[in-house]
């Protein structure tokens, strides 16, 4: 569980804080990747497709 200690009053630094804080544990990216189910093979697919798509970027430089 991420924690945010509010000083002074600041509510919202704190919340600011908190929205790092979460959005670096991957909480957000991992909620859209669960909101629907994806079969194996489109999965597999789609992985594939950004491997290539990430290799053609790095052999771009």
């Amino acid at each position: 569980m991420t924690k945010v200690v509010v000083s002074h009053g600041n509510i919202d630094k704190a919340l600011k804080i908190w929205k790092v804080k979460v959005a670096k544990s991957g909480v957000p990216s991992e909620l859209r990747k669960r909101k629907f189910y994806i079969k194996p093979g489109v999965e597999r697919k789609i992985k594939k497709e950004e491997g290539i798509k990430n290799s053609h970027k790095k052999n771009r430089d």
